[in-house]
């Protein structure tokens, strides 16, 4: 499959009309500074396709990087082995359900980890350094009815949709923690302004877009300037949540299991819905990955599937066409709605079994069989990424 200015990765794997549209959209654009890159795991997003790395010179499309800013995963090797664990895992899902509020809610107050020790001191001057920064913010007299009291209580939590905390086993039968989120209601806050910001921009210049989620704001003016501000606060706020997070979930474990364990490798913690400033083919330019990671030469990432089937801790291979990057996930093939409608609580239960998760309707939109075959996105991308350890979930908490 090939389009105009753009490089795929796609072989073996759907592709929607809807979403070859919005490449096609993207691959047209007066700023870009290179071909547009295309993972295995694309599909619709708004404005531009999510699996999509976007290089642009000098400007920054707010819809592509979305409203998820910094949106990623973590993930932890134990010393724990299958063996460790008990029979039920239900206890283990309530204990982490108890200590990472999912969902709508939040903790009550902005947590103080400092008596966890030397990790948690520095947790604590993080927190506190982002507040900081927060109240410096150019963007911060635009965002309205923003409740500001998020910003504390929604640290160390998981959020809804397609976030998750895991219990996972790799090929040597060794516990692994991954979870996924991202930087929260401020995040979203953040991100639905600058949208509104690039249309405003675009109808001041009379840009004509064949989609206006894909105006964009220009470097060196003061939109863009506070935009990316905000932006990269926002991509540091969610890093921070991920580790907190995993902080919180180590201390339920610790509770639950009686054995001692420690962490045998080091968190791998990366965004996949993010902007930075890298250069590619001798030139300086924004680079968009919106449901994509980094995979520079031995950089190590993090590519989850669904509920249900495998995920992936990966070594980049630092392919110069994808601009050393590789897909998020599987990517879904079918809609939220769509899959609600299609699928039924039976179906959900047969499809995760094996798996300690909340097996309910209010699950049902992120059911393994919405998403592509991981195993055919995992072939496609081969020359992007080497696989270092392939995990199976025993363990999900959803939001």
């Amino acid at each position: 499959m090939e389009l105009q200015n753009t490089r795929m990765w796609v072989s073996g794997v759907p592709v929607e009309d809807a979403a070859l549209a919005q490449i096609r959209n993207m691959a047209a654009l007066p700023i870009l500074a290179g071909h547009v890159a295309i993972m295995p795991d694309v599909h619709l997003g708004k404005g531009a396709t999510v699996g999509t790395i976007i290089p642009t010179e000098a400007a920054i499309i707010p819809a592509a990087v979305g409203v998820d800013i910094g949106c990623g995963m973590c993930a932890v090797r134990l010393s724990l082995k299958a063996s460790d664990l008990p029979d039920s895992l239900a206890n283990i899902r309530h204990a982490i359900e108890r200590s990472v509020p999912v969902g709508v809610h939040a903790h009550k107050e902005t947590l103080d980890p400092t008596h966890d020790g030397l990790e948690g001191i520095a947790l604590k001057r993080r927190i506190d350094a982002l507040d900081e920064r927060f109240w410096k913010l150019r963007l911060l007299d635009r965002l309205g009815r923003f409740n500001k009291t998020r910003l504390g209580t929604q640290l160390g939590t998981l959020g809804g949709g397609n976030h998750f905390i895991e219990l996972c086993l790799d090929e040597g039968e060794a516990v692994w923690v991954m979870l996924h989120s991202g930087s929260r209601n401020v995040g979203n806050t953040i991100g639905t302004l600058a949208i509104e910001m690039a249309k405003t921009e675009a109808a001041k210049r009379d840009v004509h877009l064949p989609d206006k989620d894909l105006a964009w704001l220009d470097e060196g003016s003061e939109p863009f300037e506070a935009y990316v501000e905000a932006l990269l606060w926002a991509q540091d706020y969610a890093a921070t949540n991920r580790d907190l997070m995993m902080h919180l979930v180590m201390k339920s474990l610790r509770h639950v299991i009686p054995k001692e364990f420690s962490i045998t490798q080091e968190a791998v913690n990366c965004h996949h819905n993010y902007v930075q400033k890298e250069t590619h083919f001798g030139r300086s330019m924004w680079i968009t990955r919106k449901g994509a990671v980094s995979a520079r030469k031995d950089q190590l990432g993090i590519i989850p599937g669904s509920m249900g089937a495998k995920s992936f801790i990966v070594r980049g291979k630092g392919h110069a066409e994808a601009y050393s990057s590789c897909s998020h996930g599987a990517g879904r093939r079918m809609s939220r709605t769509a899959a609600s409608k299609n699928f039924t609580v039976e179906d959900l239960a047969r499809q995760t079994d094996g798996v300690e998760c909340r097996k309910d309707g209010g699950v049902i939109d992120e059911i393994p069989a919405a998403y592509k075959d991981i195993d055919a996105v995992m072939a496609a991308q081969a020359d992007l990424v080497e696989v270092v350890h392939t995990l199976k979930q025993v363990l999900c908490v959803k939001g």
